[in-house]
């Protein structure tokens, strides 16, 4: 066959790109969840639920997986038998309970931790620069899933309350988190931060503008 003459066009270039990650990143995961002796699924809710030791709701969790709470239900039934959760009273509800990661679940997360990804060793292999700038577009594209509601809220620096973008002068930390009251820049922005607590949605709309106007992927005079 012969191949076409123009290119297809840079979004759906950029699909097969991303297309080719994802599969790198499940055969990853795959491996992972194999040395923590769990499926991907399951090692997903453990890897979600290491960074909040309050637990989440099983509706929560779902959402967070994008998978169906039947589907989360089962492998959280999986993880119990194992011990590597355990169910407890949601303090907000006395009616509810939320699902716990246990200790024996973060030895799980951390085991798996231990197994070379390929994804990972890639990203490492971009030289910082490039890091800083892939990371910077991640965040982007992840706002943009959550604009669509593809995704929940994640609890990265540019959705919390206690960012504050370009509120410093020096170019290397310009931004400021008023959680640790420090400056840092654009290589220490979080996509998955403990301390996220969600801005209120016109705050996050202001907090986007001041961001993106200025963060160093935009051509000049955009």
């Amino acid at each position: 066959m012969e191949t076409p003459k123009t290119a297809p066009p840079l979004s759906i270039r950029l699909l097969e790109g991303l297309a080719r990650i994802g599969s790198a990143l499940r055969a990853d995961d795959w491996s992972r969840a194999r040395t923590a002796g769990i499926n991907p699924t399951q090692l997903a809710i453990l890897d979600v639920l290491e960074g909040r030791p309050e637990g989440l709701a099983v509706k929560l969790l779902a959402q967070q997986l994008n998978v169906s709470q039947p589907t989360a239900t089962d492998s959280i039934l999986a993880l119990e038998r194992k011990a590597l959760v355990e169910k407890r009273p949601d303090p907000d509800d006395g009616r509810a309970l939320r699902i716990c990661i246990t200790r024996a679940g973060l030895d799980a997360v951390r085991a798996g931790n231990l197994a070379a990804g390929a994804v990972g060793q890639a990203a490492a292999g971009l030289d910082d620069a490039d890091q800083e700038q892939f990371l910077v577009l991640l965040v982007s594209m992840i706002r943009q899933l959550q604009d669509r509601d593809a995704i929940p809220i994640q609890r990265m620096c540019v959705s919390c309350q206690h960012f504050r973008p370009y509120a410093h002068a020096d170019a290397t930390q310009p931004h400021h988190c008023n959680f640790v009251d420090a400056a840092f820049g654009q290589q220490d922005l979080r996509i998955d931060c403990r301390e996220h607590e969600t801005a209120d949605p016109s705050v996050r709309a202001a907090t986007w503008t001041a961001f993106h106007k200025d963060h160093p992927t935009n051509p000049p005079g955009k």
